[in-house]
């Protein structure tokens, strides 16, 4: 079985709810993760939106989860270290943690959130940036997954 994200709001392609948007609550959405892969030991997460009128926004950036995750809750806390060990990056506002959709008005964007199962923790100090992490993981990755969610305004 292949390696999947998916959250039970929403189902791949589909709108993500209010309340994990710029226009809700702004709190993370609870991900599942399923098909995880032989010999992992974490992974590491992003969530961006390729679509913004200045390139690609980063909402999320999170790596060190633990390898016997099966998921993230809802809300995940913002501070750069969390209990379990898991690291947060910068996103597009220079801030760790969640940041939901907040797309200008018109065409809904597209945000895609990233899954790699890694064979070894990527170690790095909190707070680097998406590029930084999406590098390190893809070198230490098994195999990675993809979800997609939606959002606009009028």
């Amino acid at each position: 079985m292949a390696l999947r994200v998916s959250s039970p709001q929403w189902k791949h392609g589909e709108t993500i709810p209010k309340k994990y948007t710029g226009d809700g609550a702004d709190v993370s959405p609870p991900l599942v993760f399923e098909g995880i892969p032989a010999g992992t030991k974490s992974f590491a997460l992003i969530c961006d939106d390729p679509d913004a009128p200045v390139g690609t926004w980063v909402h999320w950036v999170i790596y060190d989860i633990p390898g016997t995750a099966k998921g993230l809750p809802e809300g995940v806390a913002t501070p750069a270290t969390l209990p379990d060990g898991s690291h947060q990056g910068r996103n597009s506002w220079k801030k760790t943690g969640y940041g939901g959709p907040s797309p200008p008005p018109g065409k809904p964007h597209r945000y895609f959130f990233r899954l790699y199962a890694l064979r070894e923790p990527l170690g790095m100090a909190p707070g680097p940036g998406a590029k930084e992490v999406e590098a390190a993981a893809r070198t230490k990755s098994i195999e990675a997954a993809e979800f997609l969610g939606t959002y606009g305004r009028s």
